[in-house]
């Protein structure tokens, strides 16, 4: 075949292509993309199947075969490809077709060792191999579809061929590829490549008689169409762009609506919670549950901000007020602080003095683990005052329970003050 025959038929085929192509364009291009940054492969079509046309020749730009004069030949193949991610894909390829070339003695080279065959015309049965393809660029980088991509491609694979000489062959060989897609509409692309194939044996052009063994090479640059297969209401991810996908989505109107109205709600959150946490008078109860507002610092309250009624029996007059507790906690209040640093500066100041702390609980509960909630309270305070530099062989832990109460049991006022440590020289 002649080059003036190869032209006619890669126009030809180039023309119908195009036809297809125009054709599958009008009838998908109202397709919009539904994917999301994070949805999987599922929300994409992965699948296609191509068909290529062009010219095979016994030589790439890497070096000649054994015959530097070379034919073009008319080669035609098809593949199957699934798209693993936007960057990569797996290929199943195969071409066939005619590579021949002649040895002329009148272009300078050495004269045609005795017993090489003037020319050769092998037949290529077929040429199958597994690609990997990764897509290096885009010309529409922000663009949610790409419209233009360029690929390498490259894998291994198996050739059965007829080199003329009556014996039928099979070898592997490693197909190394560049090229460049064009999106023509939701299913159809033009595909325009060239593959450079190294053979691993030195008989596709028939044996070379009479000189040093060269490893027979082989080119395809071809001219194709790719149909990406699956419901056309799904993009196909071999377009798609993640990088747009998500400035897209992050540009979203509803997202961004949503996100402004999340803030407004942790802005109104934390404004409650400033509002349920504020203590004016600093008594350890909030303003909003604080039925006696303004209370002296220092003095002891109950559980709505009222300063309690403290007993002044003969043990304990005029000494310290006693510190009182939450429901069940052993943890002191923050109210309690300015007493027990009176406690511990006088102690400190007094190195011959020592002190019991007495611990109660209200009636709450079972009569043993009561008294060991009252020997916590106890040892709150005690940890407490040794931390501020008191010696701990000073003061004396007891614990009472619910056995000593100094107000009625029956009402929350009366079990409020029954909560406490008292403190006792």
């Amino acid at each position: 075949m002649n080059y003036s025959t190869i032209k006619k038929v890669v126009a030809g085929s180039l023309f119908t292509m195009a036809a297809v192509a125009a054709s599958a364009q009008d009838t998908t291009s109202t397709s919009t993309s539904t994917a999301t940054v994070f949805g999987g492969r599922a929300q994409y079509r992965t699948w296609s199947i191509g068909v290529t046309g062009g010219v095979l020749s016994p030589i790439i730009p890497f070096g000649s075969n054994d015959y530097g004069d070379y034919d073009a030949n008319f080669g035609y193949g098809l593949y199957i490809k699934k798209q693993i991610a936007p960057s990569f894909a797996l290929k199943l390829d195969a071409h066939r077709g005619k590579l021949s070339g002649t040895y002329d003695d009148y272009d300078g080279r050495q004269p045609r060792p005795a017993g090489q065959p003037a020319d050769f015309e092998t037949d290529l049965n077929y040429a199958v191999s597994l690609k990997g393809v990764v897509n290096v660029g885009t010309v529409s980088f922000l663009s949610r579809q790409k419209n233009v991509g360029f690929f390498v491609q490259a894998g291994a694979g198996l050739t059965g061929y007829d080199p003329g000489d009556d014996k039928t062959r099979k070898e592997l060989f490693i197909p190394v590829g560049v090229g460049a897609s064009f999106k023509l509409g939701q299913v159809v692309a033009l595909n325009l490549g060239y593959d450079a194939n190294f053979l691993d044996a030195d008989n596709l052009d028939r044996s070379w008689v009479g000189g040093r063994s060269n490893k027979d090479k082989w080119s395809y640059g071809y001219a194709g169409l790719e149909f990406t297969l699956g419901n056309t209401s799904k993009p196909s991810l071999q377009w798609s762009n993640p990088v747009a996908l998500m400035y897209d989505e992050l540009k979203d109107p509803t997202l961004r609506q949503e996100v402004e109205a999340l803030k407004t709600r942790v802005s109104t959150l934390e404004n409650t919670v400033n509002q349920l946490s504020a203590d004016a008078d600093g008594d350890g109860v909030s303003d909003r549950f604080d039925k006696c507002p303004g209370t002296p610092a220092g003095t002891v309250v109950d559980g709505a901000g009222c300063p309690l009624k403290l007993p002044t029996d003969s043990a304990t007059a005029g000494v310290y007020p006693n510190i009182q507790f939450e429901f069940d906690s052993s943890v002191l209040r923050t109210s309690s602080y300015p007493t027990l640093d009176k406690v511990s500066s006088d102690l400190r100041a007094n190195s011959s003095s020592s002190l019991t702390l007495e611990g109660h609980a209200s009636a709450e509960g079972t009569e043993a683990y009561n008294m060991n909630l009252s020997r916590d309270r106890a040892n709150s305070v005690k940890t407490y005052l040794v931390n501020s530099g008191v010696d701990a062989n000073r003061i004396t832990v007891k614990g009472y329970g619910e056995s000593r109460p100094i107000a009625s049991n029956s009402t929350e006022e009366g079990r409020v003050q029954n909560r406490r440590v008292e403190i006792k020289k």
